[in-house]
């Protein structure tokens, strides 16, 4: 693993268990073994490595759906795909998505201008407006459907972390909280 990856995953481990505030950059650099220069050489700022640890972990939550969820004119079948598969890589990444989680809860959510997660956005964004557009979805601000798919998201992974049921249950929950999401969407 290169340094800049061995930075990432040190200070991704650290965040999810001592948060932004309780990991100083030294500690970072410690546990990813490196020199404190080496760590400010990639990342100018703690503010930079925070926003470039959720840009990574976004392009590559992204890519997994994009690449697991083909092409669909049906629209709720795209959205399920997405949905579905969004929440697949949340299970099998769960220090990535509580960051995910932890940095969208947090001010630095702000600081974010990253031009590649905007394009994200926008493809997202606009797959929502053509279901609006279409009839399919409520008239509602896409931000707002956004916003709604993503909290169904965080609160369908925290329950199945934490409900310990088995693998059929758990696509019988998932299925019926797309159901449930769609049929209020709709």
């Amino acid at each position: 693993m290169d340094k800049q990856k061995e930075i990432l995953a040190a200070a991704l481990k650290l965040f999810v268990e001592f948060g932004f505030h309780g990991t100083p950059t030294s500690k970072i650099a410690k546990e990813a073994g490196v020199a404190n220069g080496t760590l400010f050489h990639y990342y100018p700022t703690k503010d930079d490595l925070i926003t470039s640890l959720y840009v990574s972990i976004k392009l590559e939550m992204s890519a997994f759906v994009e690449t697991q969820s083909p092409k669909n004119h049906d629209y709720k079948a795209q959205f399920k795909n997405q949905f579905v598969n969004a929440l697949h890589w949340a299970m099998a990444h769960p220090n990535e998505f509580q960051y995910v989680q932890q940095f969208y809860n947090s001010p630095y959510a702000a600081l974010l201008q990253s031009e590649i997660l905007q394009e994200q956005m926008q493809k997202t964004c606009g797959e929502i407006q053509l279901a609006i557009d279409s009839g399919i979805v409520k008239r509602l601000p896409v931000d707002y459907i956004f916003t709604l798919l993503s909290s169904h998201l965080f609160g369908l992974n925290q329950y199945l972390k934490n409900a310990n049921l088995p693998v059929s249950k758990q696509k019988v929950v998932i299925t019926e909280t797309f159901e449930l999401l769609w049929d209020m969407l709709t």
